[in-house]
């Protein structure tokens, strides 16, 4: 698509998007249904015509679960941080962007990841226990530069979305609305423990529009202060208040345990997450990284099962809460399996080095020495895309958690080296922490599965598998 074509494209659907925030009721839906057609239009291949046909009949159905989500999001939220979500995670990212990743791993033979999370900072204002962040010290930052560079690498890749974790990225809270400000086509979210949110930047956050928040939160103030610290749960209360004040879109980042599993997906903590303004919750399971990882609280096979129907439940149509809930861990079906390795998203450590995932520890090239591209092409990464799926089982979908053994091989023939700071982690070590786990998981996994129906997934890796076969 020319730039001509994608300026006029973009302020089309602009348009659409504004009339549609300055109407209620009938003529709000008239807008929804013209954004509806406006990406059938320019973006139809992206979906298949059923997944609009879909929309355009939810849209009709005020009483539909998801309907009064997207009604109380669109009374609730501020107008410019509607209008600059729906262009760029909607437009640039989800549509044009798709399609662009999709021509680049062609032309480049090897993955294009749909995100990527960036360490501005290994940095942060908490010292909670577990931390696998803790794990690269606390004096590494990427310069604005650096971020700078990596964005403006991604976007000629189709790379529209971004996310920072840590660290606690807001320490670093000027250069990410410096960022959000040059590269205002693109989405940007961050992973942040919640405590430096204050009036000011929700300010800025509704000026530029194109930031969004992952609130970490362990369950209420007894179990939450434990691990992060007294006051903690107060502090992210008041981040909620301020936040949903001021017409943000957040929502919260869950690490479920053996210890608190049932209370994070609870009605009662739920109900109040949702009260506080949250559009969404991530649940991730613990995994065991670090030589000082803690394996006994990883949830149990009974517990993840558990996670599993609990996780349907919340977002059924019927009787669920208006929430997204989506649990890394649990929804391979949805996605293929892994999407690490730069097959959907990759990691940049603090340090600059391009790891597979938040959770592999392992690198074989450096952003401040290669470029985006050839960081991509990284022996690692490239055995990721020889192996991907791991499992066509996805609810084993990890190389590390459910298939051990396929990490080691990984990091053997590719030579990847640690990027632990503080105490290098051997892959033995780490794989040797979830070896019974996912001898254990194993059978509850295949039966699970097999009740499980098949769906052919849009994603093929250059082999052609898809998940039919």
């Amino acid at each position: 698509m020319g730039e001509m074509t994608h300026k006029a494209v973009r302020a089309a659907f602009g348009t659409a998007i504004g009339m549609t925030l300055k109407h209620v009721n009938k003529d709000r839906e008239k807008g929804l249904l013209e954004i509806t057609d406006l990406a059938e239009k320019y973006m139809g291949d992206t979906f298949q015509k059923t997944t609009y046909d879909k929309v355009r009949e939810m849209i009709q159905n005020p009483d539909q679960k998801w309907m009064q989500y997207v009604n109380r999001l669109l009374d609730e939220v501020d107008p410019n941080v509607v209008k600059m979500t729906a262009l760029n995670l909607g437009y640039e990212a989800a549509f044009r962007g798709t399609k662009m990743i999709r021509e680049m791993r062609n032309v480049h033979n090897c993955n294009i990841p749909w995100l990527l999370l960036m360490d501005p900072t290994s940095a942060c204002n908490l010292h909670c226990t577990g931390c696998w962040a803790a794990e690269y010290g606390h004096r590494l930052n990427l310069t604005y530069e650096d971020l700078d560079r990596i964005v403006t690498q991604g976007k000629e890749l189709g790379i529209y979305f971004y996310m920072y974790t840590g660290g606690e990225p807001l320490v670093r809270k000027d250069d990410i609305i410096k960022l959000c400000e040059k590269h205002h086509d693109c989405a940007f979210h961050a992973f942040t423990n919640g405590t430096l949110v204050d009036e000011a930047f929700c300010k800025e956050m509704q000026r530029t529009g194109n930031l969004s928040l992952s609130i970490s939160l362990e369950g209420f103030s007894d179990v939450n202060d434990l691990r992060r610290g007294d006051g903690v749960f107060d502090k992210v209360m008041k981040a909620m208040d301020l936040l949903k004040a001021s017409g943000q879109i957040f929502g919260t980042s869950i690490c479920y345990t053996s210890k608190n599993v049932e209370v994070v997906t609870s009605d009662e903590f739920l109900d109040m997450i949702i009260e506080k303004g949250c559009r969404f919750t991530w649940y991730f399971h613990l995994m065991p990284v670090g030589n000082e990882a803690a394996p006994e609280l990883m949830p149990s096979r009974e517990q993840r099962e558990y996670m599993y129907h609990r996780v349907r439940e919340i977002r059924a149509m019927e009787g669920g809460k208006q929430i997204f809930a989506m649990d890394f861990q649990n929804d391979g079906e949805f996605v293929g399996g892994c999407i690490a390795g730069g097959r959907n998203y990759c990691h940049i450590n603090a340090n600059g080095d391009v790891e597979p995932c938040v959770f592999i520890h392992y690198s074989g090239a450096n952003i401040k020495e290669k470029s985006l591209l050839e960081c991509l092409q990284q022996p690692l990464f490239m055995a990721y895309r020889d192996r991907q799926p791991f499992n066509e089982n996805h609810l084993r979908p990890c190389p590390m958690l459910e298939n051990p053994e396929i990490l080691q091989e990984m990091i053997h023939e590719t030579g990847a080296k640690s990027t632990d700071m503080q105490s290098p982690e051997s892959v033995e070590h780490l794989c040797g922490k979830c070896a019974e786990y996912a001898a254990e998981w194993k059978p509850c996994a295949e039966e699970l599965w097999e009740k499980t129906p098949k769906k052919k997934h849009s994603y093929e890796n250059y082999k052609g598998w898809t998940p039919e076969k």
